[in-house]
């Protein structure tokens, strides 16, 4: 469905074509001076060079063309060729009140594919940290964002559940129980009374790694049961699938609070199931080559301006690379699903790993047509500008973080709340981070500042959720004192128009995030159509302003915003409290 500036730049289009200018597309920009106009086409100096004439005198002409539109209600020309052109009142209503009746038109740009999505990817038995907060929040994001475009979304967690460290951790399971009947020669798959919980593995996993570290005997054990535990020793595979049931539980229960889902909770340990098939095809395809005793695949390019090292598939002690687990979960999802493109959303620190493995995935033919897209991100640190510790200089365990910000919050914004005040907290502080983290551009690096973000009158979630409990709470009064509104009649003030020219803008808006795969231009916008309604309601008593058709257009402003706003909040996976 095109968008009503789309229809009115086609309409230009024709009847330049028509007065003898022979153009492939009319480009209408938000004016930068919204004191002289609202859009703005520059194409008149282009057009002066192409027909050798003055670009005044090409201006004047188009104006001339197109002054009676029924959309414009004043054009005119500025130097040296500028076409300004303000919108009629008319024309903004119509558009607001068919965005009333179809919100989603201003969001939907008719992306018909499938769009497969790596992220989250927090390690099982290891605790969740604020560094996992990003690919989390970011990746569920975009997914949303990939949604409201048109386009069809696959998401995976891609949990890192193998490997080193889950041999690291069984074998401290096994020195503190060696009781247990996991590690008897008899075991036979039996259910076994082992209580385990996430905080014993909280405490386990960083015991484990550091003592394999420190001592090389305990290393070589680590080892040798993860080699035992691939080829599925009973009992250590028994108690694997214990350790990733209640540490991928408090997953599922953290990133719940903070509204992050996947469609796949897979893991790599999915992912090596393929790796036999994999290396069976690598092999047929005589890519593989040695390298001091490892066996890579080699990815460089003429074009290359840095040194690119080859891919290792298995290094030179025979343990199977990073790499080709990531080889292999491609290869398992091409296997498995119909998709176009798969987006990566890691640490933007992540850039040579993923550009290896898509050049090996390119040149062995694992895919062929599917574009492979690495989204880094930049880092989240602390008020000072340095990695985000707690008091004790350990990393902050973002459940940690979500508590901190949730107490600011209720200190701060919730004096006169007496009902569910954890729940209500929770929902702010979750607005507060995720806010926070998606207003800078997706890889830039940022300081997270907890009274920054949650004060009511700045650019954070807090603001954003105050503002929208009040519209609602406004429109619930109407409905209580039955007033009935549908449409927006007139408009009565410069603040309505601005507020509707700012709709006006939104599907660029969209357009713009879909394709930078960033959330910050919509974070901007809801600010800014936020503060200009913010503005309008305190420029207008709207519930008690005596002229009918007035009040009932405003009323109908205000859901129109209301909807607006709920529904770009859930793109950046924000809900709105029924109250503050």
């Amino acid at each position: 469905m095109n968008h009503v500036i789309n229809n009115l730049e086609n309409k230009m289009k024709s009847t330049m074509n028509q007065i003898g200018f022979s153009i492939e597309e009319v480009i209408l920009n938000p004016s930068n001076r919204p004191d002289l106009s609202d859009y703005q086409y520059n194409g008149a100096m282009t057009l002066a060079k192409i027909y050798h004439d003055n670009p005044m005198n090409i201006a004047e002409k188009i104006v001339e063309s197109i002054k009676d539109f029924t959309e414009f209600k004043e054009v005119n020309v500025a130097s040296p060729g500028f076409i300004n052109i303000k919108l009629s009142d008319e024309f903004l209503i119509d558009f607001a009140n068919s965005s009333l009746e179809n919100l989603t038109s201003n969001y939907n740009l008719g992306i018909n594919k499938t769009i497969f999505l790596d992220y989250g990817g927090p390690n099982v038995a290891k605790v969740l940290h604020v560094g996992h907060l990003r690919s989390g929040n970011i990746g569920q994001a975009l997914n949303n964002l990939c949604k409201c475009v048109g386009a069809t979304t696959i998401s995976d967690i891609h949990l890192g559940d193998w490997g080193r460290p889950m041999g690291m951790v069984i074998l401290e399971i096994k020195t503190r129980h060696p009781e247990l009947a996991y590690f008897k020669e008899d075991y036979a798959g039996e259910e076994v009374d082992f209580n385990l919980t996430n905080d014993d593995l909280i405490e386990l996993y960083p015991t484990a790694t550091t003592k394999a570290k420190e001592n090389d005997l305990i290393m070589e054990e680590a080892r040798k049961i993860n080699l035992e535990l691939q080829n599925k020793h009973k009992g250590y595979y028994a108690l694997w699938k214990k350790i990733v049931e209640v540490s991928v539980n408090e997953v599922k229960r953290l990133y719940k609070e903070l509204n992050i889902d996947f469609n796949l909770w897979e893991g790599e340990s999915d992912n090596f199931e393929y790796m036999n098939e994999l290396f069976e095809y690598l092999y047929n395809q005589d890519i593989i080559t040695k390298s001091e005793g490892a066996e890579v695949i080699e990815i460089k390019e003429e074009q290359d301006k840095i040194d690119m090292p080859p891919l290792i598939l298995v290094k030179s002690n025979g343990a199977v690379s990073y790499e080709a687990t990531d080889l292999a979960a491609i290869w398992e999802r091409v296997k498995k699903f119909n998709f176009d493109e798969i987006w990566y959303i890691v640490d933007k620190r992540q850039d040579l790993h993923f550009t290896q493995v898509f050049r090996a995935a390119y040149k062995s033919g694992i895919v062929k047509d599917i574009k492979l897209e690495f989204n880094g991100f930049g880092t989240m640190n602390g008020p000072d500008g340095k990695p985000f510790k707690t008091r004790d200089g350990g990393v902050m365990p973002l459940a940690n973080l979500l508590d901190s910000v949730a107490k600011t919050c209720e200190k701060r914004i919730m004096e006169n709340i007496t009902e569910n005040r954890d729940e209500l907290a929770k929902t702010i502080a979750v607005a507060a981070i995720k806010y926070a983290d998606l207003l800078p551009f997706r890889t830039t690096d940022y300081n997270f500042d907890i009274e920054k973000f949650t004060d009511l009158n700045g650019k954070t979630g807090t603001y954003l959720l105050y503002s929208c409990v009040r519209m609602n709470s406004l429109l619930k009064k109407a409905k209580e004192a039955k007033i009935n509104y549908k449409n927006i009649e007139k408009l009565s003030t410069e603040t309505e128009r601005k507020i509707i020219l700012a709709m006006l803008d939104l599907k660029r808006i969209i357009k713009r995030s879909f394709e930078n795969r960033s959330l910050n231009e919509i974070c901007e916008y809801l600010y800014k159509i936020t503060n200009l309604y913010n503005n309008f309601y305190a420029e207008n008593k709207v519930l008690t302003e005596e002229n009918e058709q007035v009040k009932t257009s405003w009323l109908a402003l205000t859901k129109l915003i209301f909807d607006n706003n709920q529904y770009l909040l859930k793109i950046l996976g924000i809900n709105i409290p029924e109250k503050m």
